[in-house]
């Protein structure tokens, strides 16, 4: 049995993945220190859906599944010496990575955050290189990016899947090459995970470190095979203007009659992804690894592209709830458009599940079922940068 450690396992993305491998049949254990939990302590607002103890989520999943996913708590990036007494007691096939502060918004709110973003992000994706190299064990990392490091705009082609195709004029010919493509991030967050590309490349490029880099869409959805067995492993639902993902907030939003807030246009063209399909994506990327003198591996993992006010128009138009626009907190072009391949999860056997009736029904329904949880003073997104 193949052995994972999912960092940041008990969070929106990290805990349905942790379930996700275990019923494949992986020896899963999840390293977290809560941090996203006292995150909601911080801003005062909770998940829409009750998350129990990890403890209890754990203990349920074992009368459900029968099989056990172990827990320990270590902060990544601040306590580096029993990271690596983790992996060379250990001994782990492959190590998925989420420790990471994840909100855009969040990133912005101010100088501090700006801060914690980055000493956290950075810190932990270089203590965990460092750790897999002072190891010695070849452990295959396997990351959860962003397509934000792409920027949002297009220059007129699909965007590749992490590498451009170049030509440099030299002495009257031209030399073919490839390189890393050019990042243009859109907050503190966004830039985090540029940065890590350049980890990735220098550890690769030096030490020999295999490396898959997802960079994922805006998730979407909260139930997965795993997490409907029991109310206790139901996933996180977050709404609030910090961590929300947008068509989550609209469909919350719909749910309490509450009307669908749109910044600026809506004209903004966003990757989008199914969080099962998230989950299946890691498992192939574990069972895909690159070769051991392979270059870093970058998917683009997305499954579909929208624009924003038609998320919102389909949304609307299913709910009879209004749409509201209001002023975009953030420095965009009130316009974009965006192409991107995927061909790699395609061809890796990935059957993308894209927006239905069925799946936005389970999402609203689940989001009336909580819909007294909601503390509509957090729905507004009140960081502007």
């Amino acid at each position: 049995m193949r052995k994972v450690l999912v960092l940041g396992g008990d969070g929106f993305c990290g805990w349905p993945t942790a379930l996700h491998l275990s019923d494949a049949g992986y020896e899963v254990i999840i390293v977290d220190d809560f941090s996203r939990r006292k995150t909601d302590i911080e801003l005062e607002v909770e998940s829409l859906t009750p998350i129990q103890p990890l403890g209890e989520r754990l203990r349920v999943w074992r009368e459900v599944s029968g099989k056990n996913i172990r827990h320990v708590v270590i902060t990544i990036g601040k306590e580096y010496h029993r990271l690596l007494e983790l992996l060379v007691t250990e001994k782990p096939h492959t190590i998925v990575h989420f420790a990471e502060q994840r909100s855009a918004p969040y990133s912005m709110k101010s100088s501090s955050h700006r801060r914690l973003t980055v000493n956290n992000n950075l810190s932990a994706t270089n203590d965990i290189l460092a750790a897999i190299v002072e190891s010695k064990l070849d452990i295959h990392l396997v990351h959860l990016g962003t397509m934000g490091v792409y920027g949002y705009g297009t220059a007129g082609m699909k965007i590749p899947e992490g590498y451009l195709k170049v030509q440099v004029e030299e002495e009257g010919r031209f030399v073919s090459s490839e390189i890393l493509y050019p990042p243009n991030p859109g907050s503190i967050y966004h830039m985090t995970k540029a940065q890590d590309q350049l980890l990735f490349a220098f550890y690769n490029k030096n030490d020999g470190l295999r490396i898959t880099d997802l960079h994922q869409g805006i998730v979407w959805g909260t139930q997965t095979h795993q997490t409907r067995r029991d109310e206790y492993l139901i996933n996180r639902f977050d709404y609030d203007g910090d961590y929300g993902t947008v068509l989550n907030r609209f469909l919350m939003q719909a749910a309490i009659n509450y009307p669908l807030t749109v910044h600026g246009t809506g004209g903004q063209k966003r990757a989008f992804i199914h969080i099962q399909d998230s989950c299946r994506c890691i498992q192939l990327a574990i069972e895909n690894p690159p070769e051991k003198d392979d270059r870093v591996k970058i998917l683009n993992q997305m499954t579909e592209i929208h624009r924003v006010r038609d998320l919102a128009k389909l949304i609307a138009d299913k709910t009879d709830v209004a749409i509201a626009y209001v002023d975009n907190p953030r420095k965009e072009s009130p316009e974009n458009d965006l192409l991107a391949v995927n061909d790699q999860l395609l061809e890796m056997g990935l059957q993308p599940i894209t927006l239905s009736d069925k799946l936005l029904s389970e999402v609203e329904q689940v989001a009336k079922k909580y819909s007294s949880r909601c503390d509509q003073r957090k729905i507004p997104c009140l960081s502007k940068w």
